[in-house]
């Protein structure tokens, strides 16, 4: 990335800004996950809720908000989707009514099994593109980072 002048508008340019790179990327990263998840007929973002219970199968809405970073209300309706599908359950807080515990169904157990090649696909996807393992970890490391430093604003 260029040093940028705020004399002029070269730091409005495409190409010196740090947000397009990691936002295409994203799109790139989802598009390739697709036929995947198609083949279990779920969206990413029920992918990735998915992968939060499958770490600890019982977990408050909130909890999993916090986990993916998003807001409550973005949360909802995908886990009232995935009720249906009937790969979770929900119910409410024995200590406190006020929480929605959101459950792993046995289906929804059962969808990790079918899962769990696909990191591994994408990732020999990569390699192939001359991409190693120790270079995606140290990306991944890297977003970390930049996550944290966002996290802020």
């Amino acid at each position: 990335m260029k040093t940028l002048d705020p004399a002029n508008y070269d730091h409005l340019k495409l190409e010196n800004q740090l947000c397009f790179p990691v936002y295409a990327a994203s799109r790139l990263i989802i598009r390739a996950y697709q036929p995947h998840l198609d083949a279990l007929g779920i969206t990413y973002p029920q992918y990735l809720t998915l992968m939060v219970l499958w770490e600890e199968e019982t977990m408050t809405v909130n909890e999993i908000a916090h986990k993916l970073l998003l807001n409550t209300n973005t949360i909802t309706p995908l886990l009232k989707r995935l009720e249906v599908m009937k790969l979770v359950s929900r119910s409410r807080g024995i200590d406190d009514e006020r929480k929605v515990m959101i459950s792993l169904t046995d289906k929804g157990r059962a969808m990790r099994e079918d899962a769990s090649a696909i990191p591994f696909k994408l990732v020999a996807g990569l390699e192939d593109k001359g991409l190693t393992p120790s270079m995606l970890l140290n990306l991944k490391q890297q977003l970390h980072q930049l996550i944290e430093g966002m996290a802020s604003f």
